[in-house]
């Protein structure tokens, strides 16, 4: 894989999975944008200038589609294209669907549905005009795979970004623009650290112990493991590869039962 001279621009790329796709990206010569809303960004960018130049960002909300569109025409003067987008910013909030509140609800929607869609409709046209793309959305095997209890919000959100990608892939094709997915299972992440507080705040580590119980592989992804498919997939490795669903789990959603068997 080679992503030298690429402009590449990641969502949520301050810490969790979109740092382990931003380091290996730069690690591989890209030129990354990260895009995100948290005040950990100047830190990323502090540690990550250490080690490379070729990497800015910008503190944005995704919610703000007037924003990110003169983020994205910034870019595009400073750079004049984009070659890679990776919509990984999402969030993540359990709630049982009888206790959940219409803000939990729209919290979801607002960044994991619209947040995407408002930064692909930013940067798709100069995909469109340059004739070439590679637009990586972040799903989850929650909701298109599989679902725990108080997951009804964000597993709803995940499975219309595996929609969104086949939709946007096929009218994509006709100007070289590839759109495929990555569905996550549980990856080393403050959101999974949340999830695990959420689950058990007294001591969310034997929560994050469980779930690598039950992973095959024995234990949660890293995110530089998820970084590499990221790479692939915004690389011209992947050409012939378009609309399609990736699974990186540690096997996780691989058992049928955990009764049944020699």
């Amino acid at each position: 894989m080679n992503l030298d001279g690429k402009i590449a621009v990641v969502t949520g790329g301050a810490m969790g999975n979109g740092l382990g796709i931003v380091r290996v990206f730069l690690k591989l010569g890209a030129t990354v944008v990260i895009l995100d809303r948290s005040d950990k960004i100047n830190e990323t960018l502090g540690e990550l200038r250490k080690e490379y130049q070729n990497v800015i960002g910008y503190k944005v909300d995704i919610t703000d589609h007037a924003l990110i569109s003169r983020c994205v025409e910034d870019i595009i003067t400073r750079y004049q294209r984009i070659d890679i987008l990776v919509n990984n910013a999402g969030v993540a909030k359990l709630s049982r669907f009888e206790d959940m509140t219409d803000e939990i609800r729209d919290f979801h929607i607002d960044i994991n549905i619209k947040g995407t869609w408002n930064v692909t409709k930013a940067v798709y046209p100069y995909m469109v005009k340059q004739k070439y793309g590679k637009i990586v959305n972040l799903s989850s095997v929650t909701g298109p795979k599989v679902a725990d209890a108080g997951e009804v919000a964000y597993a709803t959100t995940k499975a219309a970004l595996i929609g969104f990608t086949k939709g946007l892939a096929m009218e994509g094709v006709e100007h070289g623009i590839n759109v495929n997915a990555i569905l996550p299972g549980y990856i080393m992440t403050p959101m999974v650290e949340g999830i695990a507080k959420d689950t058990d705040a007294t001591n969310p580590n034997s929560v994050v112990e469980g779930i690598a119980a039950g992973i095959p592989m024995g234990r949660l992804g890293t995110i530089e493991e998820l970084g590499s498919l990221a790479a692939f997939l915004a690389s011209d490795a992947s050409n012939y590869i378009t609309g399609s669903e990736f699974v990186i789990d540690g096997a996780s959603t691989l058992p049928e039962t955990k009764s049944v068997g020699v």
